[in-house]
């Protein structure tokens, strides 16, 4: 029997109408993943030129904020997925666009935005909740022996050296104890943050602040991960962080794997 490969991509791209006129395009068709998944597209469909939704080879998938011009969330894929789930069932957290759930044959991958807690502590304890209505989804899934990959913002550093500076930070949403909490609660439910199983060197970070010109001199955060199910292990060959690609205050992260 051939063996089947998947080479997933992910990615924060703070905008999709700003980043499609900054080389996305062109890097798109070099890289050619089998999934491309999006996070803060900023853009309802209807606002969006024939050309980013229908990319030759690709079918897309757009799940937007009520409101316009924020949060939003976007997979291509070159596999038919079997099922496609826009949101959470729950319109506390649909109506700002932040997840889609994508059934294929050999797993189920949900690409996932995470809320931002720095409004105070209202928007924190939101965060935390979509964590937990996500999760809850994800584990009824499980539960009928599937695969689970869950990638995406999460929003949060989860240890010291997820981020350049921890001491200045400990009181910054993004890096609260109940935020990183919740990164030691999806490990407990055996996820594994993948990233991690590959390299465990400091300085690897996937998101940058813009004004500050952080990315200059790499004072960022690791705040965008593949979380997988244990089970899948077996089956990921690579899980690399692409800090060199620009166009965002973000950069992609990868996960292959082989079946």
């Amino acid at each position: 029997m051939s063996k089947k490969n998947y080479r997933i991509l992910c990615w924060n791209i703070n905008g999709i109408r700003a980043i499609w006129k900054k080389g996305f395009p062109e890097w798109f068709a070099k890289e050619q993943p089998d999934i491309l998944c999006l996070q803060e597209t900023k853009a309802q469909p209807e606002q969006l030129d024939d050309e980013i939704k229908n990319v030759s080879g690709y079918k897309s998938y757009f799940f937007s904020a009520q409101k316009k011009g924020y949060s939003g969330v976007a997979v291509y894929t070159k596999h038919e997925p079997l099922k496609v789930t826009f949101g959470l069932g729950d319109e506390t957290f649909d109506v700002e666009g932040r997840s889609i759930e994508m059934e294929f044959e050999d797993f189920v991958l949900y690409t996932a935005y995470f809320p931002n807690g720095g409004r105070g502590p209202e928007r924190v304890k939101y965060k935390l909740d979509f964590y937990g209505k996500l999760f809850e989804r994800a584990e009824k899934m499980r539960k009928k022996n599937k695969h689970i990959i869950i990638c995406g913002d999460y929003n949060t550093a989860h240890k010291e050296i997820d981020l350049a500076r921890p001491k200045e930070n400990s009181n910054t949403t993004g890096f609260l104890p109940e935020e990183r909490a919740w990164i030691d609660k999806i490990i407990d439910m055996k996820y594994i943050d993948i990233f991690r199983e590959f390299n465990n060197e400091p300085g690897q970070y996937t998101y940058w602040d813009q004004i500050t010109r952080a990315r200059d001199r790499n004072v960022g955060w690791r705040i965008d991960y593949y979380m997988i199910s244990e089970e899948l292990r077996k089956h990921v060959k690579a899980a690399p962080i692409h800090q060199s690609v620009m166009g965002s205050d973000h950069c992609p992260i990868e996960l292959e794997l082989t079946f």
